[in-house]
Order: structure tokens, then C-alpha cells, then sequence
């Protein structure tokens, strides 16, 4: 059977990072001969894409499984594979236990269409080298024949600081970044084909380090924004440790740097925090927001929060809770903990907090984060403000949307698609917690 004839499904869970992972499979597989579709009736490969950090993550992952088994029970002939994080720390346990036939890490995505042909074949096979550089070196080429409008751009992979509850050192490996000329090389790209706005990415995006020509993250943010005036640069996730006066002096040097920072603050108690290894106190943390704010007055902040960690006591949760309210962020990732197999945490830290105080806590955090959201949207009314408008509502085919450089959702009545792409100004008219609301100006 040709390789055209052989249809692939890929479904994608997590992170920023895996949605990027999943461009970088589509064009690999393509380039390879293979097509996609969304129906299981038509496909011959499933492919998912996983994420580890959390454990409902990996629950709805096995759902997955257990409806593409159930399938297969019925007669169909299609081969399973598992990738990404999943893959990486699990390995042989998914296909012995789990009946997949393809496990590949997020390091060896190149090597995905032999092993797809081994698989088809009837070999089961693993592949979770974590090696990065030669899939940085492949992906600018093979990704460039996709026109869009907003690009994710990895520029490091792996993490180094191993907090304590974290899965992401052991399935993406140590803190690695990218070659410069790479990056500049696909940014060019963007920029020839369209792109509109790209987000450059990484576990932590701001210990960017080029130890080659000696470039940090701020000089790489520079050096875009120079590169690019008239696209707009977003980054994430950054940790507040390597969050530096030089990078957020750049933000504000340059329009093209949108104003808005994903900072991860997970707990409000200096104790939590150093159980956690996040390498900060409470008090170091109000003195970084402190000082974004006074070097830019614009911005906008969210973060993620982490309740229910082992030995969080209430005295701990209120203090996050009063973290909250005296930082007033503009948005939240909010979670409740879950232990994570691997981790210092798993090892050595008991889950001693009872899950009903666990989703007691999540609750006060996202009751507060909702109202905190909604005053911080509100006080946008009456202001005009530019947007890069990203498309259809999904309610209605009558209203457009858009993010402004704060990263703030704004619908508002247009039904013309020769909008999308294209920056226009807004007038805000009403608020809710997650978006605005507004009418346009032309």
C-alpha cells in the first residue's frame, strides 16, 4: 500500500511546547508521503501527542487509549502511537501494559517515519532519545510550506531547575538552547510567508543562553524585535528567578514586544515555595512584580498557582490567597496537586493533604482569580486599543476576535473574513472575567 493511501490521525494534549511539537510532526510526516484526516474510519495511524505534567493530563490520555482499543476490538487495523512526555516516561510500560504499538519522545521526532513503517510491519518500537539539534536544524524547512498567520518558535528545550513536583527535566531532558542562526533563519521565514505574530518558546524561556556568540535572552529579544518591526513577539514560560531588569527594559523599548508576562508564582509561603525548590521567596517575588510594573506600566501579569502540596497548611494557603490579592493578576492557570511519578516530591514528600481540603483551596483561588480578572478586564472600559484580530468567534459567525498586545480576548461585531491577520483598534464597551468586549473604529 502506498504511504498516500495510509492516513494518520494526530490528537494533541498540553503545553504550548507540544502544539509546536505537533507543526513539527505534521510537516515530518507529510514531507514523508503520509496524509491526515479527522475521521477513525478513514485512518490507518493514530498519533497522540502527550502531556505528563499533570495527572488528570495523563487520565484523559488512557481514555483515549481505551476508545481507539475498542476500535481495534471491533476489527479495525490501525497501529497506535504514543508520543511526547507520556512516551518519555513511561516507555516499555505502554506497550506492554497499554497494548501501543509506537512510543517516540519529543527528541526523536525525525525518526517518526521509519519507525511508523516498522510499526506497520508488526514491530513494536521505541524511540526517546532525547538529541534536539538535528530536529531544530530539519523543522525551519519543513514547517516554512505552511502559511499562518501566528507561529510558535522554540528556542530551548529541557529544563535544569528541577523543582520538586516537576516532570519536565525528565521527560524533555537538560536545559538546552537553540543555535541563534536557527532562529533567526525561521524567523526570516515567517516573516517571508506572512506571519503575523510568533511566540517564542521554552520550558524557560528567559534562561535563554547562545554560549557560542555569547547571546542571552534579552540581546535574542532585541535582536527579533530589530529584526521583525511589524511582527508581534510574545514568549513563554518564563521563571521568575532569570526574569531580568535587561530583558523587561527591552519589552518596554520596543511596540513590537507585547506587553504581557506568564510569570509562575505556584504558592504565596516562602516555605511551600522552598519545598517546592522554585528558588525564590514570597517577598523576592512582590520585588520582581514591583519592579516589572514601574519599568512597565502597561503590562499585564498571570501566572500559574498550586495548592494541596505536601505539608500546605491553611496559614500557607492564605498566604497565597493574600498574594493574590495584593498582586491582582490578570489571569491564572490554577491546579490542585497531584504527585507525579519520578519527581522529588514522589520520592521523598508524603501527599498528605486530604483532596477534599485540595479542592477546597483550588476553589477560594479560582472564586478569587475570577473576581480579581473581572475588576483588571473592567477598568479596559471606555479605552481603544489595538488588536491582531485571530478569527470567527466559535458562538458566531457574526463576531470577530483578537488578543491585544496584553494578551487580553476582544470580541466584537465583523463578519468579514479579510480582517484576520490584520490589526485594527477597538473601542472597549463592556467587560466579563476572561474577555472584552468593544466595537471596532473603521
Amino acid at each position: 500500500m502506498l504511504k498516500k493511501d495510509l492516513k494518520v490521525i494526530l490528537e494533541t494534549y498540553g503545553c504550548q511546547m507540544n502544539i509546536s511539537d505537533s507543526e513539527t510532526i505534521i510537516a515530518i510526516i507529510q514531507t514523508a508521503g503520509y496524509r491526515f484526516t479527522k475521521n477513525i474510519m478513514e485512518a490507518s495511524i493514530i498519533l497522540i501527542n502527550t502531556c505528563s505534567i499533570r495527572e488528570n493530563a495523563e487520565k484523559k490520555i488512557f481514555s483515549r487509549l481505551q476508545y481507539f482499543q475498542s476500535f481495534k476490538k471491533k476489527g479495525y487495523k490501525f497501529i497506535i502511537g504514543l508520543l511526547g512526555c507520556m512516551a518519555q516516561r513511561m516507555k516499555e510500560t505502554l506497550i506492554k501494559e497499554y497494548y501501543v504499538d509506537l512510543v517516540v519522545g519529543p527528541g526523536s521526532y525525525l525518526m517518526l517515519p521509519t519507525l511508523i513503517e516498522l510499526a506497520i510491519n508488526g514491530e513494536k518500537t521505541i524511540n526517546t532519545n532525547l538529541s534536539y539539534d538535528e530536529l531544530y536544524r530539519t523543522i525551519v524547512s519543513l514547517k516554512s510550506q505552511k502559511t499562518n498567520i501566528f507561529r510558535f518558535v522554540p528556542i530551548m528545550s529541557g529544563c535544569n531547575n528541577f523543582c520538586s513536583y516537576c516532570i519536565v527535566p525528565y521527560t524533555r531532558g537538560k536545559e538546552k538552547s537553540r543555535d541563534l542562526k536557527n532562529i533567526i533563519n525561521e524567523i526570516q521565514i515567517l516573516k517571508k510567508i506572512g506571519c503575523k505574530e510568533i511566540t517564542l518558546l521554552g520550558q524557560n524561556v528567559n534562561s535563554f543562553f547562545n554560549k557560542k556568540d555569547s547571546i542571552y535572552f534579552h540581546n535574542l529579544l532585541e535582536l527579533i524585535a530589530l529584526m521583525v518591526p511589524d511582527i508581534r513577539i510574545r514568549f513563554t514560560t518564563s521563571h521568575p528567578k532569570d526574569m531580568s531588569d535587561k530583558t523587561l527594559e527591552i519589552i518596554a523599548k520596543y511596540d513590537n514586544i507585547c506587553k504581557h508576562i506568564h510569570l509562575p508564582v505556584q504558592s504565596g509561603s516562602s516555605k511551600i515555595l522552598r519545598a517546592m525548590n522554585r528558588k525564590y521567596t514570597r517577598e523576592w517575588y512582590l520585588q520582581l512584580i514591583s519592579s516589572i510594573r514601574n519599568i512597565i506600566p502597561e503590562i499585564s501579569i498571570s501566572t500559574d498557582l498550586l495548592c494541596g502540596f505536601p505539608s500546605e497548611t491553611e496559614l500557607d494557603h492564605q498566604k497565597t490567597i493574600s498574594l493574590m490579592r495584593e498582586i491582582k493578576f490578570d489571569s491564572a492557570f490554577t491546579f490542585k496537586y497531584s504527585e507525579r511519578p519520578g519527581t522529588y516530591a514522589a520520592k521523598y514528600l508524603s501527599d498528605n493533604i486530604p483532596e477534599i481540603i485540595k479542592i477546597k483551596r483550588l476553589n477560594e483561588i479560582v472564586d478569587l482569580q475570577l473576581r480579581t480578572s473581572l475588576l483588571r478586564n473592567k477598568e479596559h472600559i471606555g479605552k481603544t486599543t489595538e488588536i491582531l484580530i485571530e478569527g470567527f468567534s466559535k458562538r458566531s459567525k457574526e463576531n470577530l476576535f483578537g488578543r491585544t498586545s496584553q494578551n487580553k480576548l476582544v470580541f466584537f461585531k465583523k463578519n468579514d473574513q479579510q480582517y484576520i491577520g490584520n490589526k485594527i483598534m477597538i473601542k472597549i464597551e463592556k467587560a466579563s472575567a476572561t474577555a472584552l468586549f468593544g466595537k471596532s473604529l473603521i
